[in-house]
């Protein structure tokens, strides 16, 4: 993507995205996500990191995997105690796929963004329902602040699919999947030269790194 959508392959549905994609198979529980991406046995756990993004249409806690992709939690977590996600929308959802935030203002202008971070799509944690990833453009490493919740399993997401790198998935949600439906199913509209973007702005009031 342009920082400013996920860059996939076209859905065998036929949405159109910037990139195609095959959409993934069955839904899968959000306590299921914990179950399947949890640490190799015998390797050494990291203290949960857990955050919580306060929306328009509820709150969403993420727990995040700083063992398995250190560079990506830690990006992230500077955009959050920065303060750098306030105001920031989800401006991109499409149903069945995912939803994408963390870049543009309410009023669709793109906040400037540190510098890229290296890809961590290799880390063994796949693109599952209620998982977190980073968006980026078709340059691997070039993920700054835009993420996006997978809505379903989404296997053509995952290295080395679907441009011989994949999307980097860092963290899950453990508290409100309600919420991530319900901003999956709000109405959408083009905006200049953007698709999918929400018709009343969803925001991220706030990010905060839970104790």
């Amino acid at each position: 993507m342009t920082d400013s959508s996920l860059r996939s392959p076209t859905a065998s549905r036929g949405r159109r995205l910037l990139v195609s994609l095959t959409l993934g198979m069955s839904l899968l529980a959000a306590g299921a996500v914990a179950r399947a991406q949890a640490p190799a046995p015998g390797s050494k756990a990291a203290a949960p990191t857990r955050v919580e993004l306060d929306t328009s249409l509820g709150p969403i806690v993420l727990q995040l995997d700083p063992q398995r992709a250190p560079r990506t939690v830690a990006n992230f977590l500077h955009y959050v105690q920065s303060g750098f996600y306030a105001g920031t929308v989800f401006h991109r959802v499409i149903p069945g796929f995912m939803i994408q935030g963390g870049g543009y203002t309410s009023d669709l202008q793109a906040k400037p963004t540190g510098a890229p971070i290296p890809l961590e799509s290799r880390n063994g944690l796949r693109n599952l329902r209620g998982t977190i990833a980073m968006a980026r453009t078709s340059v691997p490493d070039s993920a700054t602040s835009q993420f996006f919740i997978n809505l379903v399993n989404n296997p053509s997401l995952d290295y080395p699919q679907p441009d011989g790198y994949g999307y980097a998935v860092f963290g899950h949600v453990v508290s409100g999947m309600k919420v991530v439906d319900r901003i999956a199913a709000v109405p959408t509209h083009d905006a200049g030269p953007m698709q999918n973007v929400p018709v009343q702005p969803v925001l991220i009031r706030s990010a905060r790194l839970l104790p």
